[in-house]
């Protein structure tokens, strides 16, 4: 039997998600940290990083996950093993049940909902609802869960004060991968509208969106605006749901060079895809960073980045290189494991790239290898 054990990236299937274990434990040092020096909870969010493979290290410093659904709850129930918050825009009657049945808090995203399934929870589960600020500061409306119309959240102007009968919650989510700033913004709002409901709750959620792990992030002032909301009441038990601040710069997608063509420029083809791996590069869009690159024209040779589907627009982005591009050479896409992971298809029946956890410099544990059988499940 094969060893999923490596001792160096040139040894890793092509392309790969590598998973840097010393990266996350110092994310997750900085996380219980606030949890810890702000006695709030820290819940990880499943949609932004579900690499569960790592979860017997994240149990150690978080208090558990929020689910948006049946799926990533059991998910968090069966590997995470500790807290299960869930919310979604909407619940269905064929699985609310074993939603209940699974979750610690449950959040409804309107009264509707709430009446629907208030007699089924009342009991089981401590029951939430997930109000909507009107702060809107995330500039890609695509993100922004404040934006205009935004099916998220119950708006002051539709709250029903007089139908809060078991409600122990409230939640809001504004943010983005944004600082304390917005947050203090998003804050204001909430209380400015739903403070006065604050005296009959046990708890509020602040949502995610919260880039506590990143560089210039203001971790004080995020301890600070904790600790005084607590002081105005302190009967609240407060949660946050970072998904992105725990994956944050914590490995990258390795890929390899299959074929430079010429066009108006060098163009490399490589075995992975925008489309299909790295799907906000072109949704957001933004540039990936690459490794030992610059922009284009910076460095000697330059050469466009496209994936290997068939969808034109399957461009990752040009770059620049001191020495020119080979067959086989492998490239790697910097910080691909918070909001990537989660979002890979297997559009055009492209291989899902593999996943590996790095353990330290001369070991990488290989914990999963795809082909067509997960392209070949997902239709009929």
């Amino acid at each position: 039997m094969k060893s999923n054990i490596v001792k160096s990236i040139n040894e890793l299937p092509s392309p790969a998600f590598v998973c840097e274990e010393e990266l996350l434990k110092k994310n997750l040092e900085l996380l219980k940290r606030v949890q810890d020096e702000a006695d709030v909870n820290i819940l990880l969010a499943l949609k932004g990083f579900a690499l569960w493979s790592t979860f017997d290290l994240c149990r150690e410093y978080l208090k558990g996950c929020c689910a948006s659904g049946l799926h990533e709850a059991l998910l968090a129930k069966e590997e995470f093993k500790k807290e299960v918050h869930t919310y979604s825009p909407s619940f269905k009657d064929e699985e609310i049940d074993e939603i209940i049945d699974i979750s610690n808090h449950l959040v409804f995203n309107s009264f509707n909902q709430l009446n629907q399934f208030r007699q089924k929870a009342k009991g089981k589960t401590s029951i939430g609802l997930r109000v909507n600020p009107e702060y809107s500061s995330v500039e890609v409306d695509l993100y922004n869960p404040c934006a205009a119309f935004s099916r998220l959240g119950i708006t002051k102007a539709n709250f029903q004060e007089d139908n809060l009968e078991d409600v122990e919650g409230l939640h809001f989510h504004a943010l983005c991968e944004q600082n304390v700033d917005a947050l203090k913004g998003a804050l204001k709002n909430f209380e400015e509208k739903f403070a006065e409901f604050l005296p009959k709750m046990k708890w509020v959620n602040f949502g995610g969106g919260h880039h506590i792990t990143r560089a210039d992030y203001d971790v004080e002032g995020l301890i600070k605006l904790l600790k005084d909301f607590k002081k105005k009441y302190p009967h609240l038990e407060l949660y946050l749901e970072p998904g992105e601040a725990v994956g944050w710069k914590t490995g990258y997608l390795v890929a390899t060079v299959l074929d430079i063509v010429e066009n108006g420029m060098n163009i490399a083809i490589l075995d992975t895809s925008a489309e299909a791996h790295m799907p906000d590069t072109l949704a957001m869009p933004y540039r990936p960073d690459v490794r030992n690159s610059a922009l284009p024209d910076e460095k000697k040779y330059t050469y466009r980045l496209g994936g290997n589907t068939c969808l034109a627009g399957d461009i990752i982005g040009d770059y620049s290189f001191d020495q020119p591009l080979k067959v086989g050479d492998k490239i790697i896409l910097e910080d691909m494991i918070h909001y990537t992971m989660v979002k890979t298809t297997t559009f055009n029946g492209i291989k899902l790239p593999s996943i590996v956890l790095k353990k330290n410099e001369e070991c990488y544990r290989i914990v999963n290898n795809f082909g067509y059988n997960e392209y070949k499940s997902r239709l009929s």
